[in-house]
């Protein structure tokens, strides 16, 4: 079978059938989960019944018709090689196995194969606990258990949330000094084709010019002036990851004091990263110069 081995946990390859049996069960669930196929929607696309996808994906199938296994291997995607021991195999793309496959939920069975599972640590991490984000209830007041591990079913959110696990794998931090005053801090978030997602600005002051020889201050310290991140991008840690960029760039200068006004979830990331409240609050200003206030 093409992007097909026998061996759990390595990319798919073509097999070379001698006196090992093929894994067809897992071949399947990789082809399927590649081509995002319930076993519903797979049974629709070969003509194949439903029951004999979840005998042949469960075990319970000890042969299965060749001419069944080719069908179904097609409508996902695939492709059945079959050659003399030897003959050079075809160039095929691997096709990785399903990820999760050696996951049971609390009956024993295997977890749907093209959906995403994850472990269930605490109810924000699972999509039935629509009361754990709003009411933040102790676990003595859970109005039921959580299971172990859960997944989601709804095709839409299922693609956002892997959109979002790409982004955090690809986006990457870096920060700019070409054509920067050496007082200017900036940072950029963006992915391998140069798109921007995020940016963090701050500035370099001396204390002193501000207290004065009053107080024993240092000789520099940071202005967060502010963090954006592209609205769909939100939520997936890239602020995070540009704060703390420059708190790691901070610790190279030698620099320990940062400070920062910042608003609505401004306020979550920077406490997140690690900042606190300050007694003092300092207001925002603003200037509007209507014609008839200008001077000419």
């Amino acid at each position: 079978m093409e992007n097909s081995t026998g061996t759990a946990g390595r990319d798919c390859g073509p097999t070379e059938i001698d006196d090992q049996a093929v894994d067809v069960t897992a071949a399947l669930r990789a082809l399927r989960r590649q081509a995002d196929l319930s076993q519903r929607e797979l049974s629709a696309r070969a003509g194949v019944p439903k029951s004999t996808v979840a005998r042949i994906e469960s075990g319970g199938a000890a042969d299965p018709r060749l001419r069944t296994v080719e069908r179904l291997v097609r409508a996902a995607g695939g492709r059945l090689l079959v050659g003399r021991p030897g003959d050079r195999p075809p160039e095929v793309v691997p096709v990785p196995w399903v990820p999760h496959d050696g996951m049971r939920d609390e009956a024993g069975r295997r977890y749907p194969a093209h959906l995403d599972v994850w472990k269930v640590r605490d109810p924000k991490d699972w999509p039935g606990a629509w009361w754990a984000e709003w009411w933040k209830l102790p676990p003595e007041r859970w109005p039921r258990p959580v299971p172990t591990a859960t997944y989601e079913l709804n095709r839409r959110y299922r693609d956002l949330r892997r959109w979002g696990e790409r982004i955090r794998h690809e986006v990457a931090v870096r920060r700019v000094v070409d054509g920067l005053p050496a007082t200017s801090w900036q940072f950029l978030a963006e992915l391998p084709d140069g798109r921007l997602l995020g940016e963090l600005r701050a500035h370099e002051r001396n204390p002193r010019l501000l207290y004065g020889d009053l107080i024993d201050a240092g000789e520099r310290e940071i202005v967060l002036d502010g963090v954006l991140v592209v609205g769909v991008c939100r939520q997936l840690g890239i602020g995070r990851r540009l704060v703390e960029a420059l708190t790691a760039e901070m610790d190279r200068a030698g620099i320990t004091v940062a400070h920062a006004v910042a608003d609505f979830g401004g306020v979550d990331l920077l406490l997140a990263c690690g900042y606190r409240l300050e007694a003092s609050r300092p207001y925002a200003l603003r200037l509007d110069r209507s014609p008839s206030q200008r001077v000419f």
